[in-house]
């Protein structure tokens, strides 16, 4: 992990960089409107946590053993809207009150991100989706095996969750990257708004996928939403939380990031 960090520094002041296996660490995107991914290499950690929820156990070690790139922040109003006006998504869904631009795109359900990750995909020539549970666990540790990234205690203005000490904690989304990015470079993995992930509901990791994919062998109806939101109390934001929401729900609390695929 220590190239990684290197990595991390070396690319962070370059511009943004587009390619099909760009190194790791880089953070680029494909295109004006698109949003900004970080590259991540392959690597290994203890997904879960075997003294917690039943939902998170059994921990167990997961290998990715391919590259892929994550959204550096969740999906803003302003790259949903470039969709809207490419006639590739619907109309803009509701903000609540809350500001559109630089704030994380909310009210839209699982059939709207498809939408949404077609056209991204249409668009660059690339290949975008939704990360696994996996993946999006990986690039929220960043590394660490603490509860949050910056360690066991939630402690005060780290993130956006009910009682954690921000100005939006309890009232509703802030604009993406208002908190400090974790040491991989990504922001609002912990709190916010709850991601969206392309896995399907099982209520443990019992025969789940060690290698990345997600798990596609449950409840399809429902789908794994991770990181908790400003609504809800900071237990639910830790790395390794998980649960569930019909995939046709729409909600103030909900957000994504998308995942784009990288060549070995």
């Amino acid at each position: 992990m220590h190239i990684f960090i290197f990595l991390s520094a070396l690319f962070a002041s370059l511009p943004l960089y587009a390619a099909d296996t760009p190194p790791a660490g880089s953070v680029f995107k494909d295109c004006e409107s698109c949003p900004e991914v970080i590259a991540l290499p392959p690597g290994s950690y203890v997904r879960g946590d075997a003294d917690s929820y039943k939902y998170e156990r059994p921990a167990q070690k997961v290998t990715i053993d391919y590259p892929f790139a994550l959204g550096k922040y969740e999906v803003t109003f302003e790259e949903w809207e470039a969709c809207v006006l490419d006639k590739g998504c619907k109309a803009t869904p509701d903000d609540h009150g809350w500001g559109k631009g630089r704030y994380p795109i909310i009210n839209v359900t699982f059939q709207d991100i498809q939408d949404y990750l077609d056209w991204l995909s249409q668009k660059t020539g690339q290949t975008y989706r939704l990360p696994s549970e996996t993946e999006w666990e990986y690039a929220a540790r960043a590394g660490t095996t603490t509860d949050y990234w910056w360690g066991d205690d939630v402690g005060v203005n780290n993130a956006n969750c009910r009682n954690c000490g921000s100005k939006w904690s309890g009232i509703g989304s802030a604009p993406v990257g208002s908190f400090n990015a974790n040491p991989w470079g990504f922001h609002d993995m912990n709190g916010n708004a709850w991601d969206w992930v392309a896995d399907c509901w099982t209520p443990h990791y019992a025969l789940a996928p060690t290698d990345g994919s997600p798990r596609l062998d449950g409840d399809c109806k429902h789908r794994v939403t991770r990181g908790g939101s400003w609504y809800y109390f900071p237990k639910l934001s830790r790395s390794a939380y998980r649960y569930k929401n019909h995939v046709d729900i729409f909600s103030y609390n909900i957000s994504f990031r998308v995942l784009r695929e990288l060549k070995p």
